[in-house]
C-alpha cells in the first residue's frame, strides 16, 4: 500500500515597493504510480506554481519514492508497523510532513486513513482523489458499485479530507460517460485519465490562486 504526500507552499503576499519573485507553492505528495508522475511533470513547468518538496510512503517498495529521487525531491517511508499504535503511526506521519513545510498536502494513491493529529495540523490543506461523484460510491469499489447500479455517469471527485471516509468538502468534480459495453477495466482506466487530468488542473489552479474552505463549500482564487 504505498502512499506519498506532496506539500504545496503558497506564494508570499505582495508587498509596497519592487514586487518580489514570485515564489510557487510547495505541496508534498503522499503516494506512487501516475498521478504522481502526472504532478511531478505538471511541476517542471514554473508556470504550473507548485514545487514538490517530499514524497512519503508507507512502504519502501512504493513506486512513487524512485520517480521522486530520480527527481532529487527528498522522500520518507512511515510504517504503520513500525508503531506501538496507530495514533503513534499518525503522530510520527505528521511531524514527518510537517518537517517539509507544505501548504498543500496531496494523497496521490495514499492508502491509509490519517488521524487526528495529522488532521489538525493540516486542517483544510490535505486534499484527496475518489474515482466516484462523490456523495455516490465512497470507499474502495466505487467503479464495480457504480457499474452495478446502473448509473448512466461515473466520474472522480477532488476533495478536502476530514473525518470520514471520502467525505470532505468537494474541490472539483470530472464526469465519465458510462458506455452501455463498458465493463469494470474499460470503466475503471476512464475514470483514471480523467481523475489524473483533473488533480494536476486543479492542483496547479490552488498554487497558483490559492483556496478557501467554507463549511462544504471549497472557493478557488
Amino acid at each position: 500500500m504505498a502512499g506519498a504526500v506532496e506539500p504545496v507552499r503558497p506564494r508570499p503576499l505582495p508587498c509596497l515597493g519592487d514586487p518580489p519573485e514570485p515564489r510557487p507553492r510547495r505541496r508534498p505528495d503522499l503516494r506512487g504510480g501516475s498521478n504522481l508522475a502526472a504532478l511531478l511533470a505538471a511541476c517542471e513547468s514554473e508556470a504550473y506554481g507548485a514545487r514538490i518538496v517530499g514524497v512519503g510512503a508507507d512502504r519502501h517498495s512504493a513506486a512513487g519514492l524512485e520517480l521522486a529521487r530520480e527527481r532529487g525531491i527528498p522522500t520518507f517511508v512511515e510504517r504503520v508497523g513500525d508503531h506501538p499504535e496507530r495514533v503513534d503511526f499518525d503522530r510520527a506521519l505528521t511531524a514527518r510532513v510537517a518537517e517539509l513545510e507544505p501548504d498543500l498536502v496531496v494523497s496521490a494513491g495514499f492508502l491509509k486513513l490519517v488521524g487526528a493529529d495529522f488532521l489538525a495540523v493540516f486542517a483544510g490543506r490535505y486534499v484527496n482523489t475518489h474515482n466516484s461523484l462523490l456523495p455516490a460510491f465512497p470507499g474502495m469499489q466505487a467503479p464495480a458499485d457504480a457499474l452495478a447500479h446502473g448509473v448512466k455517469v461515473a466520474g472522480a471527485t477532488l476533495f478536502v479530507v476530514d473525518e470520514g471516509v471520502d467525505a470532505g468538502p468537494i474541490i472539483a468534480q470530472t464526469v465519465v460517460d458510462v458506455r452501455d459495453d463498458d465493463d469494470l477495466d474499460t470503466l475503471t482506466e476512464r475514470i483514471k485519465v480523467a481523475e489524473r487530468a483533473q488533480l494536476v488542473d486543479v492542483v496547479g489552479r490552488m498554487a497558483r490562486g490559492g483556496w478557501r474552505v467554507e463549511g462544504r463549500r471549497v472557493l478557488l482564487g
